[in-house]
């Protein structure tokens, strides 16, 4: 879920994506084969501090971690190059994993807004889909505010498929970041969270002066444009499933506040839950945009 915060994000944040399989090591201790450089904070905020070291990034866990590695020990063993490789649990109990040269964050929203990055994005986002589908993860674990049952059709959506949450190098994403909300639902979430945020589903004013667009976008055009490169033969219905997403990702952050989990606590606490159903109430009145 983007909050519109995911601007001030780091514009540079690596993970290498080699081959790794059947490595594992412990990364609590120094190790040789590290190319140890000055600890770096990636991000700073009060319940998640992100860091690099050498040429790992550190990331604190969640209660459903467990599942999500299982995820991206999948990934790599399916030989998907585009996820970060699980290296281990560090002493101060976070998740480690590899590190790659690109650009994500704020610095991504300008990636999307000429048509080369928007269809790499669609590309990259089916690619990925690939590479779960039938995958069924065995962690007991669960998800973030999901029970984590599938339907025939479901697979590991990533849950946050945003151009912030890639690591791109010119108009090319080449990783998938922050995998922490993935959750079984049908391909078409991953689609219409994704459509939300490059249509995208904003007014002029937020996309000119926010999203990098020097003009208002052509909302329909690029809805149809991501769609299709995606490989949907239909965009029948499409708007709605964005509407359903958006409903869908705002009850979740409520029900992670309620849990008391960060940050939904603060962005509850601040307004920002309040500002994305004034979003949400936004799309929906304005749907002809899309249409």
């Amino acid at each position: 879920m983007s909050v519109e915060l995911n601007v001030s994000l780091p514009t540079r944040l690596s993970i290498f994506v080699g081959p790794r399989k059947g490595r594992w090591c412990n990364p609590a201790v120094p190790v040789s084969w590290l190319r140890m450089v000055d600890h770096q904070v990636l991000q700073e905020e009060p319940h998640r501090q992100v860091v690099r070291i050498g040429d790992t990034v550190r990331r604190p866990m969640h209660p459903w971690s467990p599942t999500i590695h299982e995820v991206l020990r999948h990934l790599e063993d399916v030989g998907f190059p585009h996820a970060p490789r699980l290296l281990g649990i560090d002493s101060d109990g976070r998740e480690v994993l590899t590190y790659i040269d690109g650009e994500s964050g704020g610095a991504a929203w300008a990636k999307v807004v000429d048509d080369a990055g928007l269809v790499a994005m669609a590309h990259l986002m089916r690619d990925y889909h690939d590479a779960v589908r039938g995958f069924r993860p065995t962690a007991g674990s669960g998800w973030a505010a999901c029970a984590g049952s599938f339907d025939a059709d479901d697979l590991v959506c990533h849950g946050d498929f945003g151009p912030w949450n890639l690591v791109w190098r010119g108009s090319q994403p080449v990783g998938i970041l922050d995998w922490d909300y993935a959750w079984p639902a049908a391909p078409i979430h991953d689609v219409a969270y994704a459509l939300e945020y490059v249509t995208p589903f904003r007014d002029d004013r937020v996309c000119v002066e926010s999203l990098r667009y020097p003009a208002p976008p052509e909302r329909l055009r690029r809805l149809e444009r991501f769609a299709e490169a995606y490989g949907l033969t239909t965009t029948t219905g499409l708007v709605d499933e964005v509407f359903a997403q958006q409903h869908q990702v705002w009850v979740r952050a409520r029900q992670l506040a309620a849990e008391g989990r960060q940050p939904q606590v603060a962005w509850q606490e601040a307004g920002v839950l309040d500002e994305v159903a004034e979003r949400i109430r936004w799309s929906r009145a304005n749907r002809h945009l899309f249409e």
